[in-house]
């Protein structure tokens, strides 16, 4: 292909044939602003031939026109195009070191009645199928280095540009930057890199939504970007020359239609001597109610995804999703209790949704993943009564450890790069606060970062702990002991024990995330204190993009110099039938509330225990919930949910202080 000229060169060019000289710029070109990241798409899309709202499209599914510092994505995609290159990812430096005191590793399964569950593996590296390595495609079009696709991101739209050119012309359809974009569909669908028509036709329709609706924004470089919405019906029968395979959709696979989406189920099998696996059978939500949807990273590329929930003796959760695409693959009807969130009282009363990533060598979610996630979680929020909030809608990292020697070990996927508020946008639920005359008033407060400037200098994403991370994106918030940006971090007594909290990405004891709502124990300037693991934790407003709230509080009952916190939500012993063993109402030692202390308060919840701990559902009381008079009220108590006595608080209206 012989590409156009950029339009950059194209003064300086024409300076030469007119005989003025390349010390001489044209009047035209005097008068010209610098170039803008718009106007480099613009280029790009001449230089190319590709209409240029096909391109900022694209551009915006993959990475929402993020440069994501040069850092790959989950599925080893480059730039604001997203040009993956997965077996340079996977020669990459390796990944962090363990800790020289490792936390003990998690039970998924997080119930003693049965054996133990092991965890996530260890990182894999993702296969070289050919959606995971169009960055040498690109620099063999182009000419570029492909260091310089990584890094430039200019170099990077103009690699996309060329890449959705070639695809075009391989259709044989029309081409060119004033083409109808209606006839761009096939190539569209080609650029996801999908495996399926229907993974590969539900990425184009999301292009062409875009389109259709326009969308603004500033970028992570602060860029600011528009696409004007237009009305565009794209010419779909150009997806059938992709020739690419129908994926059957069984009945009764829980998914919107509007997703691609397959069945493959994760075995119930027998193992002998009464162990079995990877999940267990249930009958939800008509036994036992589905409070929440809980957010994971798989640690591991697809394939390897796939492998491991095929294991009949590895762990199991409800859904993965593939970062190049947003293709969903469903394991566990919703019914069936999955082992993936390291509590059994959450895993019998959620679903787990795996998100195709690493929580911190990834570095960045693809749009196309978000979006069908934010839309497989609305359907089953909205078909099971599921709240769309920070409550219910929950990441591994926010589970609570079982008892007290269980808390270290807790997971803390999918970490603090994934876009909670983003996500919460999607899912058609943004996070919202008081006016601001009101705000004085306001007893709660939801922390709310701005993504794309909120870029926290982590340490420990590859190699040492001590290691530098790229400064990219994050929902996290850091927290202090005191309103200065030198103050100590705050220390979680459970994860850290005696030792300092840190930067290390993994360590999470003195963060707070977006969408996550804490009691206001006190105001002071610029800062603002919450009632975060039994302190005073402090967050800086610049910092924390602070959405000011009212609802409702927790505080000891009067009288009462502390209280307990628990891990799950069991009910009292009388309530447990002869022959089921009682499971204990376990405080988690290593914390207490005081008097005087608050703590956002969210669903009221009577004690509950389901029963399974055999493969045929043969043992006493199993496959049934045992529900008590005991009521708990669950809390915000610091990056994780927490459990108090209903019997211990009074739940009051939260007040300005």
């Amino acid at each position: 292909m012989s590409p156009r000229i950029p339009l950059r060169r194209l003064a300086l060019l024409t300076a030469v044939g007119l005989g003025l000289g390349a010390g001489v710029t044209p009047v035209a070109a005097q008068a010209e602003s610098p170039p803008t990241r718009q106007d480099d798409y613009l280029a790009a899309a001449q230089e190319y031939g590709v209409p240029v709202d096909v391109l900022l499209g694209v551009s915006y599914l993959e990475s929402r026109w993020d440069a994501n510092a040069g850092t790959p994505s989950t599925s080893g995609g480059y730039g604001p195009m997203h040009l993956t290159d997965a077996a340079y990812v996977a020669a990459l430096a390796p990944a962090a070191e363990p800790e020289s005191e490792p936390a003990p590793e998690e039970d998924s399964r997080g119930d003693d009645s049965r054996p133990k569950a092991v965890g996530h593996p260890d990182g894999t590296p993702a296969p070289a199928e050919a959606a995971l390595r169009t960055l040498p495609a690109a620099a063999e079009l182009t000419g570029l280095s492909a260091e310089t696709l990584r890094t430039d991101p200019v170099a990077n739209i103009r690699g996309g540009a060329a890449l959705l050119a070639s695809y075009q012309q391989q259709l044989n359809a029309p081409h060119g930057a004033d083409t109808d974009p209606a006839a761009w569909y096939g190539a569209v669908a080609r650029y996801s890199g999908a495996d399926t028509e229907q993974a590969a036709a539900a990425f184009a329709d999301e292009v062409y939504a875009t389109l259709r609706d326009g969308v603004a924004r500033t970028t992570d470089e602060g860029h600011a970007i528009s696409l004007t919405a237009r009305s565009v019906t794209p010419v779909k029968d150009w997806l059938i020359r992709l020739g690419l395979r129908k994926l059957a959709r069984p009945d009764g696979i829980e998914c919107p239609i509007d997703i691609s989406c397959e069945s493959r189920p994760a075995p119930y099998e027998a193992f002998g001597d009464g162990d079995y696996g990877n999940h267990d059978l249930g009958n939800r939500p008509q036994s036992q109610r589905i409070e929440y949807i809980v957010i994971h990273d798989t640690e591991a590329s697809w394939a390897t995804t796939l492998k491991l929930v095929a294991d009949p003796t590895y762990v199991s959760w409800h859904y993965s999703l593939r970062s190049v695409d947003g293709h969903i693959a469903q394991h566990v009807l919703a019914k069936d209790v999955g082992w993936h969130a390291g509590n059994w009282y959450v895993n019998a009363k959620s679903i787990g949704l795996e998100h195709e990533g690493f929580a911190a060598q990834g570095g960045w979610y693809t749009e196309a993943l978000y979006r069908t996630s934010a839309k497989l979680v609305r359907h089953l929020a909205l078909r099971l009564g599921i709240p769309l909030d920070r409550k219910h809608i929950i990441g591994h990292d926010n589970v609570p450890g079982t008892i007290t020697s269980t808390v270290a070990g807790m997971h803390w996927d999918p970490g603090p790069y994934w876009d909670w508020s983003h996500y919460f946008d999607l899912l058609k639920a943004p996070f919202r606060g008081l006016p601001e005359p009101l705000a004085s008033h306001a007893g709660l407060v939801t922390v709310n970062p701005d993504f794309a400037t909120n870029k926290p200098a982590f340490t420990g994403c590859t190699g040492a702990a001590s290691n530098p991370c790229p400064l990219r994106s994050s929902s996290s918030v850091i927290l202090r002991s005191a309103p200065d940006l030198t103050a100590p971090l705050v220390r979680d007594p459970g994860r850290c024990g005696t030792k300092a909290s840190t930067m290390v990405v993994s360590d999470h004891c003195a963060r707070a995330s977006a969408g996550q709502t804490y009691a206001v124990a006190e105001r002071a300037g610029e800062w603002t204190a919450i009632w975060y693991l039994g302190q005073k934790a402090w967050f800086r407003n610049a910092d924390a993009g602070p959405l000011w709230n009212v609802g409702f509080v927790v505080e000891p009952k009067p009288g009462l110099a502390s209280i307990p916190v628990f891990g799950r939500a069991y009910p009292e012993a009388a309530a447990y039938p002869a022959g089921v063993p009682v499971q204990a109402v376990s405080p988690l030692a290593q914390y207490t509330i005081t008097a005087g202390q608050r703590y956002a308060a969210g669903p009221v919840l009577t004690g509950e225990y389901y029963r399974a701990a055999t493969f045929d559902g043969s043992g006493p009381g199993d496959r049934t919930v045992i529900r008590g008079e005991q009521q708990y009220v669950q809390i915000q108590f610091g990056q994780r949910i927490a459990y108090v006595l209903r019997a211990d608080v009074v739940l009051k209206p939260a007040v300005s202080f």
